[in-house]
């Protein structure tokens, strides 16, 4: 560890594969360039189609400083629903399939390194995700700790980065606190979630300064993308 309680890592990120904690896996680069692109290009004309990234609003009334656009099924705290229902009320835009073929592609190697990722399912194989929540990140938005715990589905969770690096704090099923690590994620890495850690409290605590990827905001924002598998029926 370092002093500031970060994993040592290189510019922005390991050298390789990694199991963080069991059912946790970290892709360093797992993106090309031509794949960060893309991904950064759809996210835009998908946020410009549904007419912007919406910042939920939390029990509380205060607005997460996250924009959000959904894929497959809109989520607001702290439901799914097929329609913007604290939006404009229109349908949430359809999910595609390539997108979801990326996610599968991404489990499966991180399956090769901890296969705990995928406990309590068939494997890779069985993963049929539905639902992507793009997030957009100025340079002072940050993300809470909390835990993916509205679907059914034990499946795991894919989360994509682009634009500037991030802390990544993962923690633990029983509370927001402590135990948790700290991992640097950079653009075009990738973390595979799943099995005993599916449940777990995870966030982005702060965005760091410097990028390696000016594709966000020049280089001032993150794009982040979770691909999950819902068990949902409608």
């Amino acid at each position: 560890m370092s002093p500031d309680g970060l994993r040592p890592l290189g510019p922005f990120a390991l050298p390789g594969p990694v199991s963080v904690v069991p059912g946790v896996v970290h892709l360093p680069g797992w993106l090309g360039s031509e794949e960060r692109q893309q991904m950064f290009d759809r996210c835009q004309a998908w946020s410009e189609a549904s007419g912007g990234p919406q910042s939920p609003r939390m029990r509380s009334g205060a607005p997460m400083s996250v924009g959000m656009v959904g894929l497959g099924w809109h989520w607001f705290p702290y439901r799914y629903s097929r329609t913007r229902d604290d939006g404009d009320g229109g349908r949430a835009l359809a999910f595609p399939a390539w997108l979801g073929d990326l996610a599968t592609s991404a489990v499966a190697d991180a399956w090769g390194v901890d296969a705990d990722v995928c406990q309590g399912t068939d494997g890779p194989a069985s993963f049929d995700p539905d639902v992507a929540l793009i997030n957009w990140y100025g340079p002072e938005a940050k993300m809470g700790m909390h835990a993916d715990s509205q679907e059914v589905s034990p499946a795991p969770v894919v989360s994509f980065s682009v634009g500037r690096p991030a802390v990544f704090r993962f923690g633990n099923s029983e509370s927001r606190g402590r135990p948790w690590v700290d991992i640097i994620l950079g653009s075009g890495d990738v973390v595979v979630f799943g099995g005993p850690a599916r449940r777990a409290f995870h966030g982005v605590p702060r965005l760091l300064d410097g990028t390696d990827d000016p594709l966000v905001d020049g280089g001032a924002g993150r794009l982040n993308v979770t691909v999950r598998q819902t068990g949902l029926d409608g």
